[in-house]
């Protein structure tokens, strides 16, 4: 499952970004960025002489000791889980949704296992009335009005039965239950869209990670497998989809309505159930050998599927052959649902899509969007394997599932088109998510131990997806990429239908190369953090010194947070080549160097450091990327290592400035924008500064930008290949959000010709720039132009990016508007980010929008459940720009007192980030203005 995204394109929306990695002024770059009660049985009917085992399993916080039972759960202390005394085979399960009371009927019926004697069984429900219990057991009743007693806090139902069951018997419990077709994208829900001005509605369902308990009553944990018979009650013109393909349609109630019988899945994880039902067209391919279908509702035009379509029947034939494992469902559809809080689910046949990432209007969307969807598209079906047919164990081997689709993804888009480059974008994109994020003490390991269900919505950050995926891209280069995928061949077939933890993983891959994997990697996976490495060269020698410590983008380690000794790749480049072997296991090592005239550590940058050089090598690094020894990823990655250990005191910001101000001859896209990535992270941080050094950063930044975006153009004739248009888009954007007159007056000409009716006047790789600067440079009628294309643009990528934008104008009363904007209706709670994430490019919509949150806190909260998600995306954006000591005491004094259960990650990460800009301003603010002004950027005038 999309989370969230590590690449925040200025013509695009896109998820929520829960990453920590700081939010950069949209005129910077292309890419941005409960406690549980324990439960008591209650009314008893007569004593029963499994009373103590009833005590036994009675709370649902059950302190256990690490184990693995014969369901496969490991168990840590503390952690919520079910009572083990009864295991899930089957489920029947019968939905039939009402649109007009936004509620839903259902029956469910549930084959046991009976593991032990038992008079109880315990399972999962939220937000769902229970009306009736029935257990049998051996084909007779057991007890047809058992008690059910409901526990909100711990999200469970009991049903207490007056007979005992004895272990070894098949056992059944049929439930007949109510449940809310809710608005807030969690469980079996109701999705909006427009049709000739009308609301009309579908149902659909999210269940990942802990919401199928919303759906209907379950067991409602990964390990907990079942196979299931989904039954769907609805209008007869109505489209009913599900994990499998349709056994039996029958005609109900006099031919009004439809029960559609889906054939019984293959053992699954709850989290993967899935459901929809509402009025839907679809495209269909043949290319694969099972049929694949893209579903949307009648508002979208379906043939914006056709690029995903086709996409999805390569992948999957590809994913077929690299797995050595058959696609074992006899169907695939993927469906672009309106309401969706994350970019796309996995649900096993039946992935679920916000509509942006899955349906491409190729003439009208920018080069941005379409690698955007490929990559989503390629992930979810990389789940399909990797986390459906083998399943994570429990949640704190999340990033088993979604580091490796992420890695998946890109690796299977490079094979695809090469022509993309996407492991040069990868090191500018997931590995310094990764680093970002983990560079805060609020860090987290990528194995994370989760007890609660309101804890594991917040560890779908950066470190599972993209510390995880950079941690597998690391051992592929260890191992070999064909080793590699040998090993992973293995553990999938050894695993199928079951689940597993890392060790499973390290294990089959160790065996696949004989290479001591677990010892090697499970330090990575089981420590917070990463290491910066500090080179020293021993000349008389021939040799450099390397030392390895903690890294901390707040630059204060403490020795106890410095104990990890990591297992570090050095991937040395030299004039021979790349040493792949050499590995730093200790604190620190001599390593003999060839010629000290050239050397770089982390070749490629395909591990998981930073490395702090002594000027002297930083300004010899300097000349040799500008003498073409140094490869794309050398380049970018050497740039963002300059950049954060200058932010976080390793260096000083004036060398950082020194290195970028000696690249202005630099010829790729990808270099470039980490480039400007730094630049942005600096300006940022100095928002709230003089005026005198804002402009005098902005003009360094215009002097580096605007030569290299006349040069290029912002034309985009068919012939530009991929990569060029996100190059010139990327240019024009810097330049213009750094006032280049060139590119601005072209930039309000396009605007101009676009609101008076030239609809053609501005390209999809430019739209959000031009949109942005002509906010930036106009008033209410440019405010009324964009936002009327963020209500009538004709695709939801255009729309997106239009709302995106209109938090830049930083008139005082239009960011009153921009910020009711986002608590309107009109405004999808899905949405709400996009206008909020716009005004952050100038300190006025900065302290807007903390005190739009502190004003409608009630409001926000009731809206945006704490446990879902999304609440803790809007406190990261109206928190983490801040950059003083008041404004980080204030964020710290409003929240001392709100209870921050479901976000409180996203509270401590951004008190993280502050601290880290406070620190930074402390340390480099005279090191920074002295540079401006030696360099004559300081007197500059715009």
């Amino acid at each position: 499952m999309r989370r969230f995204s590590t690449r925040v394109l200025l013509q695009q929306a896109k998820p929520p970004l829960l990453s920590a990695r700081a939010p950069l002024p949209l005129f910077v770059s292309a890419r941005s960025p409960q406690a549980s009660v324990p439960r008591s049985i209650t009314q008893r009917r007569s004593p029963s002489p499994l009373s103590q085992t009833s005590k036994r399993y009675c709370s649902y916080r059950r302190m256990c000791s690490s184990r693995r039972d014969t369901s496969g759960s490991t168990n840590v202390q503390g952690r919520e889980v079910l009572p083990t005394n009864v295991k899930p085979q089957h489920y029947d399960l019968t939905l039939e949704p009402n649109f007009e009371k936004f509620t839903y009927e259902g029956t469910v019926t549930i084959d046991l296992d009976v593991t032990e004697d038992t008079d109880f069984v315990t399972l999962n429900s939220n937000e769902i009335e229970i009306h009736s219990a029935i257990v049998s057991a051996k084909g007779s009743i057991v007890d047809s009005k058992p008690e059910i007693s409901l526990n909100k806090d711990d999200q469970t139902a009991t049903i207490k039965f007056g007979q005992a069951v004895a272990a070894g018997s098949d056992a059944q419990l049929k439930l007949t239950f109510t449940g809310i077709l809710n608005d807030n994208m969690a469980g079996f829900y109701r999705s909006s869209y427009k049709e000739n001005g009308e609301t009309k509605y579908i149902a659909s369902s999210q269940m990942e990670p802990t919401d199928a308990r919303r759906a209907f009553p379950c067991f409602d944990e990964p390990a907990l497998k079942a196979k299931f018979t989904i039954t769907l009650v609805a209008d007869k013109s109505m489209t009913c989809l599900s994990n499998m393909d349709v056994d039996t349609e029958t005609e109900i109630q006099g031919g009004a309505k439809k029960a559609v019988k889906f054939t019984t899945s293959p053992l699954m994880s709850t989290y993967l159930v899935a459901f929809i039902v509402g009025n839907l067209n679809y495209i269909e391919t043949k290319n694969f050998r099972v049929p694949i279908r893209v579903y949307a509702t009648p508002d979208q035009d379906i043939e914006h599927g056709r690029f995903s379509l086709e996409l999805a029947a390569k992948t999957l034939a590809f994913y077929e052959k690299a797995f050595d494992s058959d696609f074992p469902l006899p169907k695939m559809d993927m469906v672009a649902v309106p309401d969706f809080s994350a970019g796309a689910m996995e649900n096993w046949g039946l992935i679920t899509y916000r509509i942006v990432d899955v349906l491409l209007d190729e003439k009208n969307s920018g080069a941005s969007r379409k690698e955007r969807i490929a990559e989503t598209v390629q992930h979810e079906l990389a789940h399909q394997w990797f986390g459906n047919l083998v399943t994570m164990d429990f949640w704190d081997g999340l990033w088993l599932n979604e580091g490796f689709a992420t890695w998946m993804s890109w690796y299977s888009c490079n094979v695809f088109y090469p022509e993309w480059k996407v492991w040069q974008t990868y090191v500018i994109d997931n590995l310094q998510s990764a680093l970002s994020l983990d560079s805060l003490r609020s860090s987290h390991p990528i194995e994370v131990p989760v007890k609660r269900a309101d804890e594991i919505n917040q560890i779908f950050d950066a470190i599972s997806y993209s510390k995880g995926s950079s941690v597998l891209r690391m051992i592929s280069k260890y191992l070999g990429e064909d080793v590699f995928l040998q090993g992973v061949r293995n553990y999938i077939k050894k695993h199928a239908y079951g689940n597993t933890e890392t060790g499973d993983l390290w294990s089959a891959l160790a065996d696949a190369s004989g290479k001591p994997v677990q010892s090697v990697m499970d330090i990575w996976t089981k420590n917070v953090g990463f290491p910066v490495l500090s080179v020293t060269e021993n000349k008389e020698g021939s040799s450099i010194h390397v030392k390895q410590n903690r890294f901390l983008r707040t630059g204060d380690v403490r020795p106890e947070e410095d104990q990890t000794l990591f297992p570090v790749m050095l991937g040395l480049r030299t004039e021979k080549g790349i040493d792949e072997d050499t590995m730093l296991t200790e604190r620190e090592r001599d390593f003999p160097i060839p010629d000290l005239d050239f050397f770089k550590l982390n070749a490629d940058h395909s591990a998981i450091f930073r490395t702090s050089y002594s000027p002297e090598r930083l300004k010899k690094l300097g000349q040799a990327a500008r003498d073409g020894r140094l490869s794309v990823e050398d380049r970018a990655g050497m740039i963002a290592d300059s950049g954060a250990l200058a932010a976080s005191g390793y260096q000083r910001t004036s060398g950082m400035l020194s290195l970028l101000q000696g690249l202005d001859t630099e010829s790729e896209f990808v270099v470039w924008n980490e480039i400007l990535t730094r630049i942005g992270t600096l300006r940022a941080a100095w928002i709230f500064e003089d005026d005198k050094t804002k402009d005098a950063l902005k003009a360094f930044q215009r002097a580096l930008v605007a030569p290299k975006a006349h040069e290029i153009g912002w034309e985009f004739p068919e012939n530009d290949d991929h990569i060029l248009q996100q190059f010139k888009a990327l240019m024009f954007g810097s330049a213009g959000m750094a006032e280049d007159p060139v590119v601005v007056k072209a930039a309000l000409d396009m605007f101009a010709r676009f609101s008076a009716g030239d609809l053609s006047a501005i390209h999809p790789n430019i739209r959000g720039s031009v949109f942005t600067i002509a906010l930036k440079h106009g008033g209410l009628k440019e405010y009324e132009v964009v936002l009327d294309r963020s209500r009538h643009a004709p695709t939801s990528d255009e729309k997106t990016t239009a709302l995106r934008c209109l938090g830049a104008s930083e008139d005082p009363e239009l960011i009153k508007r921009t910020l009711g904007l986002a608590m309107s209706e009109e405004v999808k709670s899905q949405d709400i980010y996009m206008p909020l994430g716009g005004l952050r490019s100038h300190a006025a919509g900065i302290e807007g929008r903390w005190n739009w949150l502190k004003s409608n806190w009630d409001e926000l909260y009731k809206r945006l459940p704490p446990g879902l998600g999304m609440l803790g995306t809007v406190v990261q954006l109206t928190t983490a720009s801040f950059c003083t000591e008041a404004q980080l005491k204030d964020v710290e004094d409003f929240f001392a007192s709100k209870d921050t259960k479901g976000f409180d990650r996203a509270v401590e990460q951004s008190l993280d980030a502050i601290r880290a800009k406070i620190n930074w301003l402390k340390r480099d603010r005279d090191d920074v203005e002295q540079w401006l002004s030696s360099n004559s950027y300081l007197q500059s005038k715009l």
